[in-house]
Order: structure tokens, then C-alpha cells, then sequence
């Protein structure tokens, strides 16, 4: 009985093999990939969304803009066709959570260098107070690749509009006073079709990687 396992000890083997491979294969066709989902206004909590826009179901897309980036150059929807790309909201001289949201942003482009199909967008929440030089400063200072991140300031109002009816981001849309602003930690992803496919809080690093794997769904879903 030893002599004829002996024998056919190569062939059980190959077999074993070959039946891994093709249970792998099977596998693989007949798990289904990943979706990420398209949010829609009513599916997020309502403190990050105007009013405006709370009972929009579908059809929701981050809406047309025209804002200034840190080379003082006119940035629109026209800079980012095509592209998918992750948005958050920030000021340059915040203390607090914009150092680490702006280090995972850093993160994320060098990550992703040399994919051409992702970019990354940073709107200025004090826009009155991040003029372009000071943008270009704090760019420099942060290491930001001009051809693959914006820093944008301009009109406060569109900024905000932004924020609370498009990326449905922002827990507040100001009290008027003094220091009004929004303020937000979260990175939100968009997809070539201007949709929002996720929501990550952009000071952990755990959601950073989730984002990565994120972007990856997003580039086989084009395909």
C-alpha cells in the first residue's frame, strides 16, 4: 500500500494543485465586485446638508464652479472632467485638524503620483484670508504637486454652497459673525460622473487606506 502512494505521490500533487487553481477560478468569477454606492442628499445625515437639498434622491452631482487655485489660474468642473477625484475643505492657518487632513492628502498624491486618472481638489474655508500668494506659500510649504492638486480660494458664498448642497459635507454654513466658517473633516470621493461615491474622515489613517482601496473599486468600474 506504501509502494503505490509512493508511486502516484506526484500525481496526487498535481491534482491538489490544479483543483486549488480551478476552485480559485470558480471562485473569483463567480464572486460579484464591489459597488461602491452614489449618495444621494437623503441618504446623508441632514446636519451636512442644506435644506435646499435634503430630499434629493437621485440625479445628484457636484454642481458647475469657478474658483482660483494657488498658481492664481481659473479652476472648473472642466479641470477635473473625466477624472476621479477627492475633495475636502480647509484654511491655511488652522491649528487643529487641517495639518493632519493636508498630510493624508500629501499621502494620497504620492500614492498615486503617476495615475493620471485621479486628482485631488482643496477648497480654502477662509477664502477672505487664503489669497493666492498665501495658497502658493502653503503649497510650497506641503509639498503639493501643482499638476495633481488644487488649493482653491473666491467667493465665499460659492465655497459654502459647495460645501453644504454639493458635497454635503459641512455640519454648519456659518452664523454671520466674525469667524464664520465651515469646517469639516471629511475627504469625499467623486467619480467621473461628477457623483459622490464616499464620505472618509481625512484625519485617520485607516479611512485613508480605505479610500485608496476605494479609488481602485472606482478605476474597474470604468473599465
Amino acid at each position: 500500500m506504501l509502494q503505490f502512494f509512493s508511486k502516484y505521490k506526484f500525481f496526487a500533487v498535481v491534482l491538489f494543485v490544479l483543483s486549488a487553481i480551478i476552485i480559485s477560478i470558480i471562485y473569483s468569477i463567480l464572486k460579484p465586485n464591489r459597488i461602491l454606492p452614489v449618495y444621494e442628499p437623503d441618504m446623508v445625515n441632514t446636519e451636512l446638508v442644506d435644506t435646499t437639498v435634503q430630499d434629493v434622491r437621485k440625479y445628484h452631482k457636484i454642481s458647475d464652479f469657478k474658483l482660483t487655485n494657488q498658481n492664481g489660474e481659473e479652476i472648473t468642473q472642466q479641470n477635473y472632467k473625466d477624472k476621479i477625484y477627492v475633495a475636502d475643505f480647509f484654511f491655511t492657518t488652522c491649528q487643529t485638524i487641517c495639518p493632519i487632513m493636508t498630510g493624508h492628502m500629501k499621502e494620497i498624491q504620492d500614492r498615486l503620483q503617476d495615475d493620471q486618472e485621479v486628482l485631488l481638489l482643496s477648497h480654502s474655508v477662509t477664502p477672505e484670508i487664503d489669497s493666492v500668494a498665501r495658497l502658493k506659500r502653503y503649497a510650497i510649504e506641503k509639498g503639493v504637486d501643482d499638476t495633481k492638486w488644487n488649493l482653491v480660494t473666491g467667493n465665499k458664498k460659492e465655497i459654502y454652497d459647495l460645501a453644504r448642497k454639493s458635497y454635503l459635507a459641512a455640519k454648519s454654513d456659518g452664523d454671520g459673525g466674525p469667524y464664520d466658517m465651515v469646517h469639516t473633516e471629511n475627504f469625499i470621493l467623486v467619480d467621473t460622473k461628477k457623483r459622490i461615491r464616499g464620505f472618509y474622515d481625512g484625519t485617520k489613517p485607516e479611512d485613508i487606506d480605505q479610500l485608496l482601496e476605494d479609488i481602485s473599486v472606482l478605476k474597474n468600474e470604468n473599465k
